[in-house]
């Protein structure tokens, strides 16, 4: 054997037992951090509706893909502490279900990893996560429920159908700024359009809701709005079940209340936006930047009526407005 051909077969060994290593190492799985302002309980079904999305995009729990949870129980202290662990953890990207707070928490805690928000329900440029809906600049991208704009939309549903209400008690949230915009501009314009008296309720933290609770007891308004935002969703099924006993009806601007008793909800297709996290999470691991892919506004929405609570506290609910309902519980 010559020389060159020596040296021509060791090349090859080299070259075969490079490719033979490089197939044998194992191909990183994505890792993608879940964050959610609420726990686990209320949380399964949105994040479930996330996972069988991204499978029908062939990423799989446990085989392709990993994902880390984070749960912060209505907890606004805890949402700085698990966005920062979620950086330790060096994932690809940080989902994160909630409101305003929850996507500020996460963008002052990396400037790298990409962010895909879901289930806010203000106006993100507002807000100051992204420079705008269709550019949004940053690390920060996905879904936006707008449900600010939704309250005159929800003020007239609401007195169609229960013709009798006069005055409407609006719990909310003072540091929630979309809420107070709603308490401040949206509401009171469509009230007197409507001829409805809205009353507004500070509540600032869950022991507040008891003081509310009493004086509304004495006050008896003829019906409850209840918006977004982390307090009002951790403190659902309390509210509905306030709501209940006192027999008065209520209108959420949070799907899940209806679900635990409330009334009525009119808002965005939660369900629809939860399941485009997945188209999200698919480009960004393909290669896409969040500055690039706009922020996507609701298409679908839904009227959700509970008659099972109407019944039990004494209203009927026109079968005009029943026409309307995307779905009725009985």
């Amino acid at each position: 054997m010559n020389r060159r051909t020596a040296i021509r077969r060791m090349a090859t060994f080299f070259l075969t037992t490079a490719s033979l290593a490089q197939a044998q190492q194992p191909k990183k799985v994505p890792r993608i951090g879940y964050l959610s302002a609420f726990d686990p309980a209320r949380e399964s079904t949105r994040s479930e509706a996330i996972r069988l999305a991204l499978r029908e995009l062939g990423y799989i729990e446990g085989q392709n893909i990993a994902i880390e949870y984070r749960y912060a129980e209505g907890k606004l202290d805890r949402y700085p502490e698990l966005a920062a662990e979620l950086v330790r953890l060096k994932v690809d990207i940080i989902v994160v279900a909630g409101g305003t707070a929850t996507t500020l928490a996460a963008k002052n805690a990396t400037t790298t990893i990409s962010i895909v928000m879901v289930g806010l329900g203000s106006d993100p440029v507002e807000a100051g996560l992204v420079d705008s809906l269709a550019r949004p600049g940053g690390n920060v991208t996905g879904l936006t429920l707008l449900s600010r704009e939704l309250g005159g939309k929800r003020l007239e549903l609401f007195k169609e159908a229960v013709p009798k209400v006069a005055r409407v008690a609006v719990l909310y949230d003072p540091t929630v700024r979309d809420s107070v915009l709603d308490v401040k501009e949206v509401l009171p314009v469509a009230a007197r359009a409507l001829g409805l008296t809205i009353q507004s309720w500070e509540v600032r933290d869950a022991d507040g809701f008891e003081r509310v609770f009493a004086a509304l007891n004495k006050e008896r308004p003829d019906g409850l709005y209840v918006p977004a935002g982390a307090l009002m969703r951790a403190n659902g099924k309390r509210i509905a079940a306030f709501a209940l006993k006192s027999r008065l009806p209520s209108i959420y601007a949070i799907r899940a209340a209806v679900d635990e008793g409330g009334l009525m909800f009119y808002g965005a297709d939660v369900a629809d936006s939860y399941r485009r996290v997945a188209t999200y999470v698919d480009r960004i691991l393909k290669g896409a930047k969040p500055a690039d892919l706009p922020v996507e506004q609701p298409t679908k929405f839904e009227l959700v009526i509970n008659l099972k609570t109407a019944k039990q506290i004494g209203v009927t609910i026109p079968q005009s407005v029943l026409y309307k309902a995307d779905k009725v519980i009985k």
